[in-house]
């Protein structure tokens, strides 16, 4: 039986890597939703996203460096989603934190799959910018966009066939915006 998503549950799916990160703070547009309150649910984030298959202890510090890498990302992806130039300071935190060597990938015991194994933060925040890097300078970059739900404000890449994708994800922000559009007789 599947339960129900809350507010408080990390968003991976239909998230391209450098996204979940920003998708530890929810409602962007709206009132913010703080995913990441303590260090301990930096330590489950990781978890949860499949690079440590055990608690990693983390302080404060660990914390703050962590949103501000993920700020640095999501104004980079606004900034990719409006085709807007990167910021210099976005950049050079970007730029810096990938410079620290990724997690290492091992296959998993059936060898058909990998594993990324850490126990350092800086590594999995280094694979995280990496893969924004990637994505700006590559071919999908022209089709980062920002959710059509205001309130949300996510990131994601639409690799949709027609590229008219508009929402983050049509189980959240989707769906919450037909049944609001169905309330006010506005045709979607």
């Amino acid at each position: 039986m599947q339960t129900r998503r809350t507010k408080k549950d990390f968003r991976f799916q239909y998230v391209r890597l450098c996204f979940t990160l920003p998708a530890t703070l929810g409602d962007r547009g709206k009132t913010p939703y703080e995913r990441l309150n303590v260090p301990e649910d930096l330590a489950r984030w990781l978890i949860e996203l499949g690079i440590s298959d055990f608690a990693l202890q983390f302080c404060e510090d660990d914390l703050v460096m962590t949103k501000r890498v993920r700020e640095a990302i999501q104004r980079a992806g606004e900034a990719l989603a409006t085709a807007h130039p990167l910021d210099g300071k976005d950049l050079k935190e970007i730029n810096a934190i990938a410079m620290v060597p990724p997690p290492v990938p091992q296959l998993t015991e059936d060898g058909r799959s990998v594993i990324w194994k850490t126990t350092e933060l800086r590594s999995v925040l280094s694979m995280i910018s990496r893969d924004l890097i990637d994505l700006a300078t590559g071919p999908l970059s022209a089709h980062v966009k920002m959710c059509a739900n205001a309130s949300c404000r996510g990131i994601f890449v639409d690799e949709s066939r027609p590229k008219n994708r508009r929402w983050c994800s049509m189980q959240t922000c989707g769906n919450q915006m037909k049944k609001f559009r169905a309330r006010k007789g506005v045709k979607a």
